[in-house]
């Protein structure tokens, strides 16, 4: 049946609805009756089609007549309509009911919202996401983006309202009649009634991580979310392929409406109607809603959910804490929002497999003028599951099947390492505190349901993932996390918070767990936990970084590990950090769960890996060598977990000590027959040693036998060794006498024999392991027993002779020694009384004396003389005894040189000239022998030769052959020569001279050159020789003489020995004749020759020069330097005619007066001005012409023709064009042009530079000039004045524009040319102007021109008119384009201040731009104002210049002309260190600083005061000792010559002083501020110029610092090596200006004339730069890298606006990386850029630089040395700041002290003074005339005299006086 149908009154639009509604209501009948009424009615014709529209709004089509209609269920409503896709007229309203399902009574005990947990909803926005599970599901179906947007408003655009939009499918009115039904689930959705609409639930298919957006589910929660959220729902929708919006409201207030009325409460309306039509909105306090509307137009489809009513807690909620509401919702949906694999940030990953369209918006709008914050989901980093996958180093997947159901699982267990010093597991943003475990006590895993957080259910372990009987430390389970993934097979409670069994499932012993890899299930035939178990011993060993290795030793190679693959390479260290504690190489250690228990020393830690510094690892092995050494002697290594960390080292130390009690620890050594040897004894040689019996003892005193053991067993035998040594200084000898077995004790006896050899000796007892003879156990020494004795020589029994050397000479003294030996043939004393006896049969041998001390006895000075015969030198007997020893034998030889002897005797030697000469000698000795001593050198030398040596130290003889005696023997005489002998070691031996007679040789000596001719010329040597150029010189011959002047017939074999220079070509047969080769003379006159003939090796020779003269004249020859002429002017130069013979050599033929017969002919040659003139210069004969003019004629080349007598020469002389003279016009237009102002002359003028002849003029050096006939005329060309080109031209093309209105009309337009200062005449174009309206042309200014600038104060009013061409104002203009700039300075230039044009009153006119209330500059002087217009981008348009002079302002203070620096004074005599201020003048200013006093008078006083007020009783005093003066002041200025304190001014040292000069001035009726100076105080004048100069600097800092602050100023560096590097990368960059705006910027860059680079912060745009280090991600290093890499601007230390600083070296440096040197610079880039990863510049510590590009090494990446360039400086160290704090305390505490001190002394001075007798006598007179007072008179104070204490502001008691109160009566 149908329901009435309601429709409000519609236009006429057809055959529709309003013709059925209109005014009618039906009552229930049934529907094909109602539509066989319907068309009845309107009488409908066949074919006609219709749309039957029912409350679900699925549209059918069905014919006239012809109907497929099933019945409609009661409280159906229908709309006929003409065509499916028609538009509601009106909006309508639908009835509905909305009954909840009785699913409300059944399931009514399952947990709601505000049950689950005790959890409040909201606080973890978990109302919220129950509307985006309803979006979710509604967009499950889109294809392209998924959008689901969250709006809070706040109440500035109406009532506080949460939305949520979506893009899904929307719902249609019976989808939203089912949506108002609470508890109607989608599996109990009932079917629409068309079959299209049908909602059977269909279970979608599995997807990974269950993300099917099936979240939508039990018809509970979105109600729920909304009515805790707020009291009003308004329900938005418009489903696809649906023209209309659907609008549904349910409010509390409606429902309490309807139950007060006793109405339906679950019946309501469903307003259907036009998307973007809000007519419907009324309230005021949901105008937004007018906005959200008008968003619907557009839209496919749509849902809205509006959310009013809000309750004040939520709006507050959700405002202030925005960030938790995001993040907690980007964890809700983490894996909707990033797809399966979840937010990985890291570059490598993605989840490109399951990409996901979905986004998820949350939109705050709050009140103006604060934005809408708008945050994605999608782009939160700081959820957890986003925290847990980024933090993760490794994961472990699996999944489990429940029985019977199938229900499948997916989990990801995940590892969170422990890196370096703290654990990396993710903390909770919103909880605070700090906890050193890991996950503590929380659970593994969180739930997702249908890929949706099930926040209150988390699972804590499994049994296979538990740490029973865990292989890796229990820490290691607290670093895990997890992640759960299940279907809707699992239930959760209705408002999704709680899972009900998903739990008790998992933990069902028929659950089947499995393995994931990749995503499939596993192959490998193993259970889950031995594989976990695996998996987490893997991460535990690569990932976790617990123990931090220190002090790296080297890398090792270990044998002691079977797999050869891990033998190598392993890192060595001294030291660890474990948990706290540090183990150290050499520290005792105990082992823990070991067979058995280790006690021990650590040797070494031990680490697999390459390494090469300090690092942190998990595992590691430790090196214990076992303790007592001495006991186990081994090392074993095991793991450092098997550390025992509890074990103390008292419970160590004993353990060892008590087994080291039981190894042997002494020997008992016993004498038994009672002959012991005492320590140190000295025998004779052959004394016996023993027996000895030996015992050994343990530390107990136990005697035992054998080493005790650890274990089960007797150890190893002991055995002793006995071993006697003798000691020597070179070395020590072993003799091993004995050796016993183990008994009780052993004996030992040495025999007497083997005790003989002398000297020191040692016994030693060791006791020996018997098995391997070691006396060391353990590394420890076994028991010893010693023994030191000595062994001397006995009595003498033999003697031997010494050793004598072995060359005994005639005359020369020797010793004999000789040594007595015992009967071991040990040396010994030798007997008394013994007296030697010396023989030789040959020689005479004698002795002078003989000594004996100890065992040495020497016969001394043995002499042995005679003859000695070469047959006779044999061994002579020279020694025996009268003991009858036997002889013995010596060789007896010559002795020491004493002569030379030279041989021949003859004197004079004779020799021929050109031989040597031989010479014997000899060396004699004393006796006449000759001998052979070493270093017998003999030097002969022939005089004015060099001397020449024999050596005679082997024979005593030899010869000395001289050289070649070659003298000048010129007249045949013999020579005399001296020849000298003598021995240069031998000073004693007399030299030797002879007489040497040199005689002529027959060899050639001369030679002579002569001409066979008549003349018989002979040719000298040198001589030179005058011959005909290009002549033969012929017929010379040659002749040879010896040394005595006969000549010498030429052999051919002489022939062949003469030489020539000219010539190689020689004929052999002529030279044998004494003929030479003829000579060819040079042909030019300049080419001298030198010739020679020389014989053999040219020792003979002849040399001569032919100088060549010239021949006959042959031609006449000119010469010039210039061909090129002027025309009109004069060849550049002289030509020179001269006469030439055939080789072109000037003869000497010309004369004076040959100039009379020579002329010149050319075609336009001035004849008239041409001359000759005859000159002779440097030799040569010439006739010069000069006067050489054109004045006529072609230009080109001419001929010049010359004539004398019957020579004629021509020459080419090129003629150009003239001296400029005049300018052309090419082309020249019709005149006059008419132009356009500010329009170009389209056809460019060309002018042409031409001579006088009129030719063209190339010249360019004349520079063409284009001028205006006018001032007023403004000409714009591009070049006014330019020089003429190559072809003597120039272009101009030319603008107009009038300046001046009074002379617009008729111009011209002048060229002229300049050259040499000369003006050349050029054409002038005429031309008319025609102005131009709208073009400005200048600026008129008005002002009141008599006002006074006061310097800081406002400006007149000044009015600026823009006037055109015309004359006439513009007012178009901007008011913006029109700027007024004032500078100080002459008007040259235009800086410093811009100012823009005030708006206008109304009652001004809008015909000129008006500048009012601009303050004038603070500076008084000159200063210039000019406005500008901004025309274009290009061109402004000035004004004139306005000259105004700024005064200065109010006096208000005293002030020096310049800022003194800070003074520094001490005590001295030197008036320099006492001088304050020089030459300083102090003038009367106003609040600027400007001169203010120049018509005021006064004075000024000076003193010094303590600063911030204090008070000193000792402050410095001026020269003079004055503590204050006056200046006078005169127009307002006073000036300071010098101003200093006198010599020992008090003064505390090292105070700070203000010197202050208080200005007195009558005439200002307000007191003027006083000029202050702080200087210091100092008591010596060392201290004294150290602080001055100290000052002076900080004061020329302070004014640089001041002025500009650069880079390099704005940072520190510690490290001396990073700063050089880092400074010298951004060299370019350390003296640039940072300014914190752009105008500041440009500011100092006009300052500066750009000289000066800048850069503002407010232009920088730094991205996220907080990003770790390249080697790094996840938190965990890619790999161990080399070389301590750190970011560069991290190692700055920035005092003063860390932000600016931060953005300033961020920008500069970027991630420029510093690293210790260039291997592990390049090291760190390749693994870096292996991994796929961008790497920055690295600078290295050693100055290299390996750019972004991977470019190292050349000039460019090499820092230079540190002092070249500006570096960073280095902060103050610590102890400055400390040292500083201690010394600001300890002056204070001297302040106080002396303080108290004063006043002690002033307070005792005091008391001191009332006790004194002057005092007493004051008192009792006092006292006197108080008693005869008369009281009855009124007195003002008490009467008599009154005690007066005086005192200072400070508290101290000044002196006290006596008053007469009499005197003060009234």
């Amino acid at each position: 049946m149908l329901n009435s149908f309601r429709a409000a009154a519609t236009p006429q639009r057809g055959r529709g609805i309003s013709d059925l509604v209109n005014n009618v209501k039906f009552q229930q009948i049934h529907l094909s009756d109602f539509i066989l009424s319907f068309l009845h009615k309107k009488s409908v014709v066949n074919m006609d089609i219709f749309f039957c529209q029912i409350t679900s709004y699925v549209r059918y089509v069905f014919l006239t007549c012809v109907f497929i209609v099933e019945e409609l269920q009661d409280g159906s409503t229908l709309y006929l309509l003409q065509h499916e896709r028609q538009d509601l007229p009106v909006a309508a309203e639908e009835h509905i009911n909305f009954t909840p399902h009785y699913d409300v009574v059944i399931r009514g005990g399952m947990h709601e919202y505000y049950a689950s947990q005790g959890q409040a909803p909201l606080c973890k926005p978990y109302t919220l996401a129950e509307l985006i599970d309803n979006a979710l599901s509604a967009t499950a179906k889109n294809e392209g983006l998924r959008s689901i947007e969250i709006r809070l408003n706040d109440k500035t655009v109406g009532k506080p309202a949460v939305i949520v939009l979506d893009n899904g499918h929307g719902m249609s009115s019976k989808q939203l009649n089912n949506w108002a039904v609470y508890r109607l689930s989608k599996f109990k959705k009932e079917s629409s009634t068309f079959a299209s609409e049908a909602e059977g639930y269909v279970r979608p298919d599995p997807v990974p991580r269950s993300l099917n957006s099936d979240i939508s589910y039990f018809g509970v929660g979105g109600k729920q979310a909304v009515f805790y959220i707020g009291d009003s729902a308004r329900m938005i929708s418009k489903p696809v392929g649906s023209p209309d919006v659907h609008e549904l409201v349910l409010s509390k207030e409606e429902f309490e409406r309807k139950e007060k009325n006793n109405e339906d409460v679950y019946s309501t309306t469903i307003l259907n109607r036009r998307p973007g039509d809000s007519s419907h909105v009324k309230n005021n306090d949901e105008r937004f809603l007018h906005a959200l509307i008008a968003e619907e137009r557009g839209k496919a489809s749509f849902t809205a959910v509006v959310i009013t009513g809000v309750q004040p807690e939520h709006i507050t909620l959700l405002t202030d804490r925005l960030d938790i509401v995001t993040r907690q919702l980007a964890h809700i949906y983490h894996y909707y929002i990033h797809g399966v694999n979840g937010h990985v940030m890291s570059s490598s990953s993605s989840n490109s497999d399951h990409p996901t369209n979905i986004d998820i918006q949350v939109t705050l709008r709050e009140k103006p003028p604060k934005c809408p914050r708008a945050i994605h989901l999608r782009e939160v980093e700081d959820d957890m599951q986003t925290l847990f996958i980024n933090a993760a180093a490794d994961t472990f997947e699996f999944r489990a099947t429940t029985i019977p159901e199938r229900g499948t699982v997916e989990g990801i267990v995940r590892y969170h390492p422990f890196l370096y010093d703290k654990e990396t597991y993710p903390k909770d943003p919103t909880v605070a505190g700090f906890s050193d475990r890991a996950r503590k006590e929380k659970p593994i895993f969180e739930c997702f349901w249908n890929g949706r957080l099930i926040p209150y259910t988390k699972v804590s372990e499994f049994d296979w993932c538990s740490p029973r009987g865990a292989k890796v430390p229990v820490e290691c389970y607290s670093r895990l996390s997890g992640v759960l993934f299940t279907d809707d097979r699992f239930q959760v409670t209705t408002n999704k918070l709680t899972f009900t069994d998903l739990e008790l499932k998992l933990r069902d012993k028929n659950t089947i767990y499995t393995i994931v890899v990749n995503g499939q299930k596993s192959s490998k035939r193993a259970t889950i936990q031995n594989e976990f178990n695996q998996w987490l011993q893997n991460c535990h060993e690569k990932f976790d970084k617990q123990v931090k290795f220190l002090g790296f030793k080297g890398t090792i190679t270990r044998h002691d590990v079977p797999s050869k693959k891990m033998q190598q390479p392993w890192a060595t260290f001294s030291s660890i950090e474990w948990e706290g504690k540090t183990y150290k190489t050499g520290q005792h250690v105990k082992s823990l769960r070991t067979n058995p228990v280790l006690y021990g020393t650590i040797d070494r830690f031990l680490l697999y890996g390459n390494y090469d510094g300090d690092v942190f690892a998990t595992g590691g092995q430790v090196e214990v060598i076992r303790e007592p050494k001495a006991l186990y002697d081994t090392i074993k290594i095991i793991p450092i977990s098997k550390i025992d960390k509890a074990a103390t080292d008292e419970v160590i130390r004993r353990n060892i000590d008590s087994d080291l009690a039981k190894l042997p620890e002494s020997l008992k050594v016993v004498w038994p027959k009672g002959n012991p040897w005492p320590a140190n004894a000295v025998c004779p040689a052959g004394t016996p040693l023993g027996p000895i019996n030996v015992i050994i003892l343990n530390r107990k005193g136990e005697q035992i036998s054998s080493i005790p053991t650890a274990g089960q067993g007797k150890g190893q035998v002991l055995s002793m060794q006995l071993k006697i040594v003798l000691h020597d200084n070179k070395k020590a000898t072993n003799r091993h006498l004995g050796k016993a077995e183990t008994k009780e004790n052993w004996t030992l006896m040495i025999k007497r024999n083997n005790l003989t050899q002398l000297g020191k000796f040692t016994l030693s007892l060791n006791t020996m392991i018997k098995d391997n003879s070691s006396t060391v156990f353990g590394g420890k020494p076994l028991p010893n027993y010693t023994l030191k004795f000595t062994i001397k020589e006995g009595n003498a029994q033999s003697f031997v002779l010494g050793t004598v050397s072995p060359t005994v000479r005639v005359g020369v003294p020797f010793n004999i020694p000789v040594q007595f030996k015992d009967l071991y043939g040990h040396v010994t004393a030798p007997p008394p009384e013994l007296q030697p006896v010396l023989e030789c049969s040959d020689l005479d041998v004698r002795y002078e004396t003989m000594d004996s001390r100890g065992t040495t006895f020497c016969i001394r000075n043995v002499k042995a003389k005679g003859k000695i015969l070469k047959h006779q030198q044999n061994k002579h007997p020279v020694c025996q005894w009268v003991n009858q020893y036997p002889d013995e034998n010596y060789v007896c030889f010559s002795g020491n040189p004493h002569s030379l002897h030279v041989m021949p005797e003859e004197n004079p030697v004779k020799v021929e000239n050109g031989n040597p000469v031989a010479f014997n000698v000899e060396i004699h000795d004393e006796a006449g022998n000759i001998t052979a001593q070493p270093k017998q050198i003999v030097r002969c030398q022939v005089q004015g030769f060099p001397f020449v040596t024999t050596d005679c130290s082997n024979t005593g003889g030899g010869q000395i052959m001289t050289e070649h005696i070659n003298l000048k023997i010129m007249d045949g005489q013999p020579q005399m020569l001296k020849v000298h002998f003598e021995m240069p070691s031998q000073k004693h031996i007399a030299s030797v001279t002879r007489q040497l007679k040199v005689n002529p040789s027959a060899r050639v000596a001369k030679m002579e050159i002569y001409r066979a001719d008549a003349e018989n010329l002979v040719v000298t040597n040198n001589e030179k020789i005058d011959w005909l150029a290009g002549g033969s010189l012929e017929n010379l011959f040659y002749r040879l003489y010896d040394e005595a002047g006969n000549e010498v017939a030429v052999s051919a074999e002489i022939a062949s020995m003469i030489k020539v220079n000219w010539t190689a070509d020689v004929d052999l047969k002529g030279l044998i004749q004494g003929k030479l080769p003829d000579i060819q003379v040079p042909t030019k006159v300049q080419d001298e020759r030198f010739f020679q003939v020389s014989y053999h090796d040219q020792s003979v020779s002849v040399s001569f020069v032919i100088t060549p003269r010239p021949d006959e004249p042959a031609r006449l020859k000119a010469t010039f330097k210039q061909n090129t002429v002027r025309l009109g002017e004069i060849l550049p130069g002289n030509i020179n005619l001269e006469l030439v013979d055939q080789y072109d050599n000037v003869t000497w033929t010309l004369i004076p007066t040959s100039v009379r017969d020579m002329n010149v002919e050319a075609e336009g040659l001035d004849t008239s001005s041409v001359a000759f003139k005859w000159q002779t210069s440097s030799g040569c004969i010439s006739v010069v012409v000069t006067g050489v003019r054109f004045h006529s004629g072609r230009l080109g080349f001419r001929d010049l023709c010359f004539k004398y007598s019957s020579y004629v020469e021509r020459i080419n002389v090129e003629v150009t064009a003239g001296v400029p003279a005049k300018l052309k016009l090419i082309g020249e237009p019709e005149q006059p042009l008419q132009v356009f102002s500010g329009h170009s002359i389209l056809t460019p003028f060309l002018v042409q530079l031409c001579d006088e002849w009129e030719n063209p003029c190339p010249d360019q050096r004349v520079v063409v000039h284009l001028r205006p006939s006018h001032s007023t005329l403004k000409v714009t060309t591009p070049v006014t004045s330019q020089p003429v080109n190559t072809e003597g031209k120039a272009s101009f093309t030319v603008n107009m524009s009038i300046l001046c209105l009074s002379t617009r009309g008729n111009y011209q337009l002048k060229f002229t040319g300049s050259f040499t200062e000369k003006s050349i005449p050029g054409p002038a174009v005429n031309l008319t102007i025609i102005p131009d309206c709208n073009k400005p042309v200048k600026l008129s200014v008005e002002y009141d021109s008599s006002a006074r600038f006061l310097a800081g104060g406002i400006f007149p009013v000044f009015s600026v008119t823009v006037v055109s061409e015309e004359g006439s104002p513009i007012t178009t203009f901007n008011p913006a384009a029109v700027s007024m700039f004032v500078w100080k300075g002459m008007p040259s230039g235009r800086t410093d201040t811009e100012l823009k044009c005030s708006k206008p009153m109304a009652h001004e006119k809008n015909d000129r731009f008006r500048f009012r209330d601009k303050q004038i500059p603070q500076h008084a002087g000159q200063h210039v104002i000019q406005f500008a217009l901004r025309v274009d981008k290009n061109n402004d348009l000035l004004s004139d210049q306005i000259a105004i002079n700024v005064v200065a302002n109010q006096p208000v203070k005293l002030g020096p002309d310049s800022q003194p620096p800070t003074p520094v004074v001490s005590n001295s005599t030197d008036i320099t260190n006492r001088t304050l201020v020089e030459n300083m003048t102090l003038r009367i200013m106003d609040s600027h600083g400007n001169s203010a006093g120049q018509d005021l008078d006064g004075r000024v006083v000076v003193s010094i005061k303590c600063p911030n007020g204090e008070r000193s009783n000792s402050l410095p005093l001026f020269e003079g000792k004055i503590s204050s003066f006056r200046l006078i002041l005169v127009d307002g200025k006073a000036f300071i010559n010098r101003l200093a304190i006198m010599q020992n001014s008090p003064g505390e040292n090292g105070n700070v002083y203000t010197l202050l000069f208080q200005p007195e001035v009558p005439k200002v009726p307000t007191p003027l501020e006083p000029f202050e100076l702080q200087f210091h105080f100092y008591n010596d004048a060392e201290n004294q110029t150290r602080i001055s100069e100290l000052t002076k600097k900080r004061d020329e800092l302070s004014a640089a610092i001041a002025t500009y602050t650069t880079v390099g100023h704005l940072a520190f560096v510690e490290d001396d090596t990073a700063a050089w590097v880092i400074s010298w990368h951004i060299w370019g960059d350390m003296d640039c200006v940072v300014t914190k705006t752009k105008e500041a910027a440009e500011r100092i860059y006009k300052e500066t004339n750009g000289r000066q680079q800048v850069m503002a912060l407010d232009s920088v745009y730094i991205g996220e730069q907080n990003r770790p280090l390249p080697h790094i991600r996840n938190g965990h290093a890619l790999f161990d890298p080399p070389g301590n890499p750190v970011f560069a601007r991290e190692l700055l230390i920035c005092p003063n606006d860390q932000k600016c600083c931060d953005i300033v070296f961020k920008n500069i440096l970027g991630n420029t990386i510093l690293i210790d040197d260039l291997e592990s610079a390049n090291n760190y880039r390749r693994e870096v850029v292996q991994k796929k990863i961008q790497c920055p510049t690295i600078l290295t510590r050693q100055g290299e630089r390996v750019s972004a590009k991977g470019k190292f090494g050349g000039a460019q990446n090499k820092a230079p040395p540190m002092n070249t360039i500006p570096v960073f400086g280095a902060p103050f160290p610590q102890i400055y700041h400390t040292l500083k704090r201690d010394i600001e305390l300890l002056q204070q505490y001297q302040l106080a002290v002396r303080k108290k001190e004063e006043a002690e002394k002033e307070r005792n001075d005091f008391l001191r003074n009332l006790r004194s007798p002057d005092m007493t006598k004051k008192h009792k007179d006092m006292e006197e005339k108080k008693e005869h007072c008369d009281t009855s008179r009124p007195f003002r104070s008490l009467p008599g005299p009154q005690l007066i204490c005086l005192s200072r502001a400070d508290g101290v008691v000044g002196e006290a006086e006596l008053l007469d109160c009499a005197s003060v009566c009234e």
